[in-house]
C-alpha cells in the first residue's frame, strides 16, 4: 500500500507542476499541445517498445487484458441502450458517447499511473492494441456512415497503422517474442527517451486543468454524467467481477485489472468528435470529468484490493 501511496504522490506532484507551468504560462498558450504531441510521437512508443522487448510475452496477453477488454464492451453497450431509451441522440453522437464511457486513455495517464502504480507499463499493452486495432476502427466507420453517408476504408485500415504506440507495441512483442536481445546502445537510447514519457505526460495533463469548466452545456449534461459513471464505476465493478470470478485473477494482477478498467477516457474520442464535428461538447466534458475523477477511483480500488 505505501508503494502505491507513493506513486500516488509522484503523479499528483508532477500534474501539480504542469498546472503552476499552465497557470502562469511558462511554456505559451500552446505549452500542453506540444507536451502531449511530444510524448505520443516520441517518448511514449520509446518506452512502450523498451519494456514489451523484454516482457515474458505470456504475461502480457494474459487474462487481466480480456477482462478489462469485455468490461469496456459492457460499458458501452449501457450507455447505447441508455441513449437509445433516454437521450434519443442522432447515431454519430451516441457513438461519441458509448466512447466516452468505455474508450480508455493508455496513451497518456495510463502509461504513468502503469509506471507508478501497477509497477510495470506492459500492463497496458493487450488493451492498447484491442481498443486500437478493434474499437477504433470500429467507431470510426459508424462515424463515416452516419455523418458522412460513406465508409473511407482508407482511413479506417491506415488510421491504426499510423499510430507510434501501436508501432512500438507491436515492435516490441516481436522483439520479445523472437527471444531478441536489443544491443546495448539501441536499448539504452531508447530507454532515455522513455525516461521522459511520465513526466511530460503528466506536465501536459497538468496543464490542461488550467482554465477547464465541464458541464456548462445544459444539453449535454445528462449524456456526459451517465458517460463518466460508466467509465469510472460501472466499468471498473465490470472488470473486477470478470477477473475475479470468471477469469479465477487474483492479487497484483487483479489490481491491474481493475486500475485498467478506471482509467479515464481517452483524449482520442475527442479527437474523433471534432473530426466529425458530432458530440464534441459530451466528448471534452466527458474526457475532463473522467480523468478527474478517475484518480480518487483508483485510489479506493488501490484501498479495497492492496
Amino acid at each position: 500500500m505505501l508503494g502505491v501511496l507513493t506513486g500516488f504522490g509522484i503523479i499528483a506532484f508532477v500534474i501539480a507542476v504542469g498546472y503552476v507551468v499552465g497557470r502562469i504560462g511558462v511554456g505559451g498558450p500552446q505549452a500542453g499541445y506540444v507536451l502531449n504531441r511530444i510524448a505520443f510521437f516520441v517518448t511514449n512508443p520509446a518506452l512502450l517498445f523498451t519494456v514489451l522487448a523484454k516482457e515474458d510475452i505470456h504475461t502480457v496477453f494474459a487474462g487481466s487484458g480480456l477482462a478489462a477488454n469485455i468490461a469496456a464492451i459492457v460499458a458501452g453497450l449501457v450507455f447505447l441502450v441508455a441513449s437509445r431509451l433516454f437521450f434519443r441522440r442522432p447515431a454519430a453522437r451516441t457513438t461519441i458517447g458509448v466512447l466516452a464511457s468505455s474508450y480508455s486513455n493508455f496513451n497518456n495517464i495510463g502509461i504513468p499511473v502503469a509506471v507508478y502504480v501497477l509497477g510495470s507499463p506492459g500492463y497496458i499493452a493487450p488493451v492498447l492494441l484491442v481498443q486500437l486495432i478493434v474499437f477504433a476502427p470500429i467507431a470510426l466507420t459508424v462515424l463515416d456512415v452516419t455523418s458522412r453517408g460513406r465508409v473511407s476504408l482508407r482511413d479506417i485500415v491506415l488510421n491504426p497503422v499510423r499510430n507510434p504506440m501501436i508501432i512500438a507495441s507491436v515492435a516490441g512483442v516481436v522483439v520479445a517474442a523472437l527471444g531478441w536481445t536489443l544491443p546495448g546502445p539501441v536499448d539504452s537510447a531508447f530507454t532515455l527517451l522513455g525516461g521522459a514519457a511520465v513526466p511530460l505526460v503528466l506536465m501536459a495533463f497538468g496543464v490542461s486543468l488550467h482554465g477547464s469548466a465541464p458541464l456548462r452545456a445544459a444539453g449535454v449534461r445528462a449524456e456526459v454524467i451517465t458517460a463518466t459513471a460508466l467509465k469510472v464505476v460501472l466499468m471498473p465493478v465490470v472488470g473486477w467481477a470478470l477477473a475475479r470470478y470468471g477469469f479465477g485473477i487474483t492479487g497484483h494482477a487483479l489490481f491491474a485489472t481493475v486500475v485498467l478498467c478506471a482509467l479515464p477516457a481517452a483524449q482520442n474520442v475527442y479527437n474523433f468528435a471534432a473530426r466529425y464535428e458530432r458530440g464534441e461538447l459530451v466528448a471534452r466534458d466527458a474526457v475532463l470529468l473522467t480523468t478527474i475523477f478517475s484518480v480518487p477511483v483508483i485510489f479506493v480500488i488501490a484501498v479495497l484490493l492492496t
